[in-house]
């Protein structure tokens, strides 16, 4: 799960139209945090954001899937690759980023309300 730096490099750059995020190195890829919401994750020079059943039909129509931590395994994680073309595109970007965190913050009320149960 390697990342070049001129690819984290252009990720960050590009996700600067939300604001200030923060990548942070771990193992072996890189988590890309807005605030405290880890909402994407870079691995193998791919990038991937959080998915929920409000986002995740994006993805599909996309024919992009979800993330692979493991080579061989049929474990997934609710994270999806984003398109090249929305990557591209700022305007797009932003707009599937918001999308992310929304994914994060729900599933981050629906943790608590369990726990608290």
């Amino acid at each position: 799960m390697s990342v070049s730096e001129e690819y984290l490099s252009y990720v960050a750059d590009q996700l600067a139209c939300l604001g200030r995020v923060e990548p942070r190195r771990m193992f072996g890829g890189v988590g890309i945090y807005f605030k405290d919401l880890f909402f994407a994750v870079i691995a193998d020079d791919c990038l991937y954001f959080k998915v929920d059943d409000s986002n995740r039909p994006d993805y599909q129509a996309a024919g992009m899937g979800p993330f692979r931590p493991y080579d061989g395994k049929e474990t997934v994680m609710s994270y999806f690759e984003v398109p090249a073309e929305v990557l591209e595109n700022r305007d797009r970007l932003r707009d599937w980023a918001q999308k992310a965190l929304a994914a994060v913050r729900t599933h981050k009320i629906t943790r608590k309300r369990k726990s608290n149960r």
